[in-house]
């Protein structure tokens, strides 16, 4: 008998990837999807600034994510990857659109808006596909035979659009508490001003998708509703998370709005985990179905055990090195 199970522990090293992609790029997405309503070019200024110096290292863990996934579970990429070609395609686009944009909007001045379009756009796009994504993973594929048996457009449907629109709100109000945090004077006041609008509606467009999930999923339902569990709490933790936003936005703090937003994301994702588990490939293939040969996780395991531990240091550093406010006329030119 094995003192270590190597599939619990890539399903740990991969979900904490995907969770750290989730927040820290989240915030740079959330600041473009709110560029087009920004109070002037000044407060686009400082948004931008307040990202330009970590966004490309936090896009690191979602690649660390993927390539976790392709090494250890092969059958999600033999799955997903036919599943979701296009959601996939639409999120890398607006990550490349995105990326441009940065480093040319400081660059052009005839162009500008157009440069501002491209890093809107890009984060909306990016954004939506990641929610959609999430929303075809929750409702379940067409799966014969360890491969995926359905059509390109499967995972467009009425429930992945809302999680699609969810997510964006989510990331809206993610980027909304981030400016709070690095922005000072009317910038930081349009941000105070914009948070509950954003919280009111992630908590709306999240409980309707909370209603509508049980009747996507039955696994789910029967994880909800079969019999009394903790799995309660999370929701319950979220919402606290929510009351804690609301409030700390009324009192005028600056850290705490960021911080627990990032709660409502973190309870919110484990109540998604324990509603699927061991379910990686729906509707019914576990994690041990979809595992690589425990040697190939053992030889990657050993090589990851070095990687993380370098990105989650020079993450703080640069993280670090960038703190404090965002002034308008500072920053990254």
């Amino acid at each position: 008998m094995e003192m270590f199970d190597l599939t619990i522990i890539w399903a740990g090293i991969i979900g904490f990837g995907l969770m750290m992609y989730v927040l820290m790029d989240g915030f740079d997405l959330g600041l473009g999807i709110l560029y087009p309503f920004a109070p002037d070019e000044d407060a686009r200024d400082v948004m931008m600034n307040s990202v330009a110096p970590v966004w490309d290292g936090n896009e690191t863990w979602l690649v660390l994510a993927g390539a976790g996934l392709l090494g250890a579970f092969p059958l999600v990429y033999s799955v997903f990857l036919p599943a979701l070609y296009i959601g996939v395609f639409l999120m890398l686009a607006g990550l490349i659109f995105r990326g441009v944009a940065f480093e040319f909007r400081f660059k052009s001045r005839r162009n500008r808006r157009w440069w501002n379009r491209a890093f809107c756009w890009g984060s909306g796009v990016a954004a939506f596909a990641q929610g959609a994504v999430v929303g075809a993973y929750i409702q379940g594929f067409h799966v014969e035979n360890f491969a995926f048996a359905g059509g390109a457009f499967d995972w467009l449907t009425p429930f992945s659009v809302l999680t699609g629109f969810g997510l964006m709100a989510g990331y809206a109000l993610l980027g909304a508490t981030w400016l709070i945090l690095k922005s000072e004077g009317h910038i930081q006041e349009w941000a105070y001003r914009i948070t509950p609008l954003l919280l009111a509606l992630v908590l709306g467009v999240f409980g309707i998708i909370s209603i509508w999930t049980p009747f996507v999923n039955p696994v789910v339902w029967e994880r909800w509703f079969g019999h009394l569990q903790l799995i309660w709490v999370f929701p319950a933790l979220a919402l606290l998370s929510a009351f804690m936003v609301y409030r700390s936005v009324k009192r005028r703090d600056e850290g705490i709005p960021f911080v627990a937003t990032i709660g409502i994301y973190v309870f919110t994702y484990l109540g998604l985990i324990v509603s699927k588990w061991p379910i990686i490939v729906p509707p019914n293939y576990t994690l041990w179905d979809a595992a690589s040969a425990p040697e190939s996780q053992l030889f990657l395991l050993i090589g990851v055990l070095f990687v993380i531990p370098i990105i989650l240091t020079y993450t703080a550093w640069t993280y670090w090195v960038f703190r404090g406010k965002v002034r308008v006329g500072e920053g990254y030119h």
